[in-house]
């Protein structure tokens, strides 16, 4: 299903989308070296039920997971990148976490991922790697033009990571977004320009290139969920929900808070 939002579905998914943003901007800031990831998953239920939002997770149980997720954020650490499944193990310095949340409000939902190094330290690989998501991410929106295609998305998506000297996975991507989370039309981190869906004003799209450094080769963890780098190499993911309107792409998924 392919869903064109009314202005006022529209007005509910800036809120919605205001609230995720500012829930993993709050969940970040805590994110320190000890930190346990149930703790995170805590603090997400928490402030998903303060801001009167119903999570997008907790009963998922699509195909690819042995659902339902049970938990209200995905924590992806280090080698993990996709659908990171929260579970008893403290955050140490210098490890690359993904955090990925998805809330409805008003019957529109949004979501949004960050990808961040805990502590003081800096590695150069991970800070190349987010580097590449964040600039995959601009340029994919840069692309999302009324009467553009998904396609154009898709390439400068994968042309950015692909400069970057970054294998490209197919399997997963972003998607479009609205009364439910995950709805057509599929956006791949890789494509041809002029291809796929017409991009139509009211159509919402949650973008979300992810790399791994060395493969484009994915592993599930036995919990059914947590998504890998087949070779053990370290991850990045980054997302926004954006809504196309007459003007080319607004990004619904910036925080109101000040960045941490």
């Amino acid at each position: 299903m392919i869903e064109i939002l009314s202005p006022t579905q529209l007005a509910r998914a800036r809120e919605t989308g205001a609230v995720v943003a500012d829930i993993l901007q709050l969940v970040k800031s805590r994110s320190t070296v000890g930190t346990n990831l149930l703790d995170i998953d805590s603090w997400a239920q928490t402030m998903i039920a303060e801001a009167g939002a119903a999570s997008c997770y907790v009963d998922y149980a699509p195909s690819f997971g042995r659902g339902p997720f049970g938990h209200y954020i995905c924590t992806a650490v280090n080698d993990a990148v996709l659908h990171g499944l929260p579970h008893d193990y403290a955050l140490a310095d210098g490890d690359l976490l993904t955090l990925d949340l998805a809330v409805s409000l008003g019957g529109v939902a949004a979501d949004s991922a960050i990808s961040f190094i805990v502590g003081d330290a800096q590695p150069p690989e991970s800070v190349a790697l987010i580097a590449a998501t964040e600039r995959a991410l601009s340029a994919g929106i840069a692309a999302a033009t009324p009467g553009a295609r998904i396609g154009d998305i898709s390439h400068a998506i994968g042309s950015v990571l692909g400069d970057a000297g970054y294998p490209i996975n197919t399997e997963f991507g972003g998607h479009g977004i609205g009364s439910t989370m995950h709805q057509d039309p599929h956006v791949s981190n890789t494509g041809r320009r002029g291809r796929g869906y017409t991009l139509r004003p009211g159509l919402l799209l949650a973008l979300e290139p992810w790399v791994m450094t060395d493969t484009a080769t994915l592993i599930t963890d036995p919990d059914g969920w947590t998504l890998r780098s087949a070779t053990g190499c370290r991850t990045a993911h980054s997302e926004h929900t954006i809504a196309i309107t007459d003007d080319g792409a607004e990004i619904l998924t910036l925080p109101t808070q000040p960045r941490s």
